[in-house]
């Protein structure tokens, strides 16, 4: 196993946080936070190469992709948030968030929305949902509770489902997200016993279809295990459930890095679960003019074919040639002995059934008579 594949290096800050582009498995983002260094910095993985670099006036709290990649939501220890064009570094929207000193955090859903989650002037736990044209004017604004704890949301953009946890809780509330008012519908709360301190989640095609699983995360105990924990829809029916596997993320790219760097949108690539997950073979080349140490790496296999010499390997298939043809010769010559045994066979006596066998009687254990048939020597 290789540990470090690509090393990156271009900042002096510490990195915040990793967020790789939804239509894109060789882009990713991430924002350092040092009181020198301020910036979201956009990489080609692949190359090793800065894409682009956005300074930022404050610490980042949060950086969040929309669905086609072509914006980026951040959070701010100055209380805003600010909705930029990755290409450019332009700052498209900005306004003030949550009133809360404490951090903040934005994504981007789906259907174009921004929530967020943060905190109160009285420290009371908030979440938000913001259009993305008039980010100070929210929609739905809600208080939770009076704990400590940043929200995280995880957001499942097949079915609208919404997950908030925080370090140190031992609970997760989920919400659906409508086009109908209230918009932010609560559903329940997994409660444990147990804080947790960070949790993940699978992606859809890791989930048992076969047993109505909608979601898997993993929970991070203080106490140094992982626990994994699982949310089913019970239904009576085996079949493929439409409404709760809709079409999911699939693990191919949209496009390449250079395409997005030319300014190409698109909108992840979906695949149906109903067949089940099957990993794609990695096939996707860039075209590209810098060298792509992941596009270099070879495989086991490739290379043990490679270490046997050529005039080794026409010499094996030669020999395998040769046994192929003694085989059918002499698949040939036992049908053809086959064939004269059973003409040289001499045709079987016919023989009364009354005089082939004879009835005898024997007692058993129990002293009762039994009815055998003994064939005559």
């Amino acid at each position: 196993m290789s540990f470090r594949i690509v090393r990156s290096k271009g900042n002096r800050g510490p990195v915040l946080d990793i967020a790789w582009c939804p239509f894109n498995d060789k882009v990713c983002q991430w924002p350092e936070g040092a009181s020198a260094d301020l910036k979201i910095i956009i990489w080609n993985v692949g190359t090793a190469e800065i894409l682009y670099s956005i300074n930022h006036p404050d610490l980042i709290y949060s950086v969040c992709w929309n669905w086609e990649g072509s914006r980026i939501v951040t959070t701010c220890k100055d209380k805003k948030i600010r909705i930029y064009d990755p290409r450019n570094g332009d700052m498209e929207q900005e306004a003030l968030g949550h009133e809360g000193a404490k951090p903040q955090k934005a994504i981007f859903l789906r259907n174009g929305l921004v929530f967020t989650t943060g905190f109160s002037r009285m420290s009371e736990r908030q979440y938000a949902l913001r259009s993305e044209v008039a980010l100070s004017e929210p929609i739905v604004l809600e208080e939770l509770d009076t704990s400590n704890g940043i929200l995280t949301p995880i957001y499942d953009p097949d079915v609208n489902l919404l997950y908030l946890c925080a370090k140190g809780d031992s609970n997760i509330r989920y919400f659906e997200i409508t086009d109908e008012p209230p918009f932010v519908h609560y559903i329940n709360t997994y409660q444990s016993t147990e804080p947790q301190r960070g949790v993940g989640a699978m992606p859809k095609r890791g989930c048992d279809i076969h047993q109505c699983e909608i979601a898997r995360f993993y929970k991070l105990h203080s106490r140094g295990f992982c626990e994994v924990i699982t949310f089913t829809v019970p239904r009576k029916s085996e079949l493929f459930q439409d409404d709760l596997y809709p079409d999911t993320l699939a693990d191919t790219p949209a496009m390449s890095a250079e395409e997005w760097k030319d300014g190409k949108d698109a909108e992840p690539v979906l695949m149906s679960l109903k067949d089940g997950y099957k990993p794609r073979a990695q096939e996707f080349k860039l075209s590209k003019s810098k060298s792509n140490i992941l596009d270099r790496m070879p495989s086991k296999s490739r290379e043990k074919t490679e270490s046997v010499p050529k005039e080794k390997l026409d010499e094996i298939m030669e020999e395998i040639r040769k046994l192929k043809g003694t085989i059918l010769k002499q698949e040939v010559r036992i049908r053809e002995l086959e064939r004269k045994v059973e003409e040289t066979k001499p045709p079987a006596p016919e023989v009364p059934p009354e005089e082939n066998s004879k009835q005898n009687q024997v007692n058993n254990n129990h002293h009762e008579p039994v009815s055998i048939l003994v064939d005559e020597i």
